[in-house]
């Protein structure tokens, strides 16, 4: 009888360690998930908050005065220069009237209806 009785004790011994990981993993699993549901509210909260991207860019050169390029301001070669700043509509026309060349890529010339 008392094989049978610590037989008995050690399943149900077994069930609360069973029941006790299990819980532990939920918990963990639980805290994963409000943590990403975290980062993803904060994510869309970064994008709304994101300005608008520019219209046109110009893009200087090495020594930061001369003007090298004007693009539209989605271009991706733009975005690889890291030498590109904001410009509106007047200053993109300006620039390219004054024979600052277009990117080949964007074309912000036909863009802007400048016709060489």
């Amino acid at each position: 009888m008392n094989e049978e009785s610590s037989r008995l004790q050690l399943l149900h011994f077994a069930r609360q360690v069973v029941e006790q990981q299990a819980t532990a993993a939920l918990t963990q699993i639980d805290q994963w998930i409000a943590d990403e549901e975290r980062r993803e509210a904060e994510r869309r909260r970064g994008e709304l908050a994101r300005p608008a991207p520019p219209e046109w860019l110009i893009q200087y050169g090495l020594n930061r005065t001369n003007v090298d390029a004007v693009h539209t301001g989605d271009c991706w070669a733009a975005a690889k220069s890291g030498r590109c700043h904001p410009a509106s509509r007047e200053q993109a026309v300006d620039a390219l009237t004054q024979q600052v060349p277009p990117c080949l890529h964007c074309r912000p010339d036909t863009a802007l209806g400048i016709l060489e």
